[in-house]
């Protein structure tokens, strides 16, 4: 992941009280309006001549869903507001940079944002997200999986509307856990499959790039540990408890340099991506790998272009995460997108209206179904034409249930920043590399060193 300044310096940065979030910043407005460059998607608040406002729904890359949900609500609207789009850059980081930038310059033309999950509490800490009512969220919540309502929750509120949720879970080839002898209908372990793999010459494949899905790793092996990154959040940065020096935080170490260390990983797992796990596991050593479910969708493209055999995919299996002690349930990762309104908005009511007829059960079907990404909603796994495209529909649900998002502060870039210098490469990771991500995160949040 490209390394993106936070929001504040960190000597600097306090997180805003509830209180202050609806109201204008901020501190930031005139530091950053100098940098803030006129866009071409801006959109008028108002439609033309005298017409239904128009709400600028700010995406991220997709193969047209989000557009095409925009077009169904603009007509249920019947004229009470239109949705237009406007797509963000492809990557995260870059998705945060620009819509920081015209937040803190007050931008009255971004009316909804598609928002990753990690940076939630920075944008609602900074007062750029609308407070979500009570009966509204009462509504958007109803029937959400558990993960999802977290990853939308900052300070004990929900800041943010889930629309759709994501999770990785075990890939496995069903010919090696049966060759293995393991149940995958139980819970597996970290260790088990990769003595498995090992024994048949076959890869274990997981992220060990230095990049964001490395901290995604971490997290949930410590989160399945029975600890969190962060203990304890602070208005201070410099009070932000770690729990990077804890057991669970050292059981999660012990798990990755296994894994990393094995004969069961690839010889570039250093700088192995979701694709790259995707790849292996198609090919003559696939095993195992945890990975999200595009990989499904990827395996029948390729035997639809003819670069796959179809008995390939039809080896496939998927269960939930593996677990990292053997009696504690895993926490797989939590992905998605949850909607921000923005304060700045001149039509916030209608962009609540807009968030919820979005995030409807039936354009959350059509979305997993059309784009691959899964809904936040539970019933939606149960929609014939959701099972039909992902067999795997309810191993998701259930990953989706257990999910625990990444740590969850208004520094999340300088944490998972500190993260990846640390835990970097994987098989050299040991006994005190915790105490060293701890001590190069607590200065970085303090001022006193840069990544």
């Amino acid at each position: 992941m490209t390394e993106v300044p936070g929001l504040f310096p960190p000597h600097r940065r306090g997180t805003a009280p509830r209180s202050a979030r609806s109201r204008a910043p901020r501190r930031l407005a005139g530091a950053a309006a100098g940098v803030v460059l006129a866009s071409t998607l801006a959109a008028c608040g108002g439609g033309e001549s005298g017409g239904p406002p128009t709400l600028t729904w700010y995406t991220n890359p997709d193969s047209g869903g989000q557009a095409e949900i925009a077009s169904r609500c603009t007509d249920a609207a019947e004229g009470r507001y239109r949705i237009s789009t406007a797509v963000l850059p492809r990557d995260a980081s870059g998705q945060r940079e620009q819509l920081v930038r015209r937040l803190a310059a007050s931008d009255a033309s971004i009316d909804i944002m598609s928002l990753d999950p990690p940076f939630i509490p920075e944008f609602a800490a900074a007062g750029f997200l609308a407070d979500v009512p009570d009966d509204v969220e009462e509504r958007v919540t109803e029937g959400v999986v558990q993960g999802a309502i977290e990853g939308a929750t900052w300070d004990d509120e929900l800041v943010a509307v889930p629309f759709w949720a994501n999770t990785q879970v075990l890939w496995y080839r069903k010919s090696v856990a049966e060759a293995a002898g393991l149940d995958m209908d139980e819970p597996v372990t970290w260790e088990q499959i990769v003595t498995a793999a090992e024994d048949q010459g076959k890869l274990v494949g997981a992220q060990g790039a230095r990049a964001e899905s490395l901290t995604v790793w971490l997290n949930a092996l410590i989160e399945s540990a029975g600890g969190s990154i962060i203990e304890e959040n602070a208005e201070d940065p410099a009070d932000i408890e770690l729990g990077l020096t804890t057991d669970a935080a050292q059981r999660a170490a012990e798990v990755m340099n296994l894994v990393a260390s094995s004969d069961a990983a690839s010889p570039a797992f250093s700088t192995e991506n979701e694709d790259a796990s995707a790849t292996g596991f198609e090919g003559e050593r696939g095993g195992f790998q945890v990975n999200y479910p595009f990989v499904y969708a990827r395996a029948l493209g390729a035997v639809e272009a003819g670069s796959l055999e179809a008995s390939v995919p039809e080896d496939y299996g998927a269960a939930v995460y593996p677990r990292v002690n053997p009696d504690e349930p895993a926490a797989p990762p939590l992905g998605g997108i949850s909607l921000g309104i923005s304060a700045f908005s001149p039509d916030v009511d209608l962009a609540m209206e807009a968030a919820e007829c979005i995030t409807t059960a039936e354009n959350q079907a059509f979305y997993f179904v059309n784009d691959g990404n899964p809904s936040s909603k539970a019933e939606v796994f149960d929609d014939p034409e959701v099972l039909e495209s992902f067999p795997q529909a309810p191993v998701i649900r259930e990953s989706l249930e257990l999910a625990k998002p990444r740590p969850q502060t208004p520094y999340y870039s300088e944490v998972s920043g500190g993260l990846q210098r640390e835990f970097h490469p994987p098989s050299s990771v040991g006994e005190n590399t915790g105490e060293a991500a701890a001590e190069l995160i607590g200065a970085v949040l303090r001022g006193d060193q840069l990544l």
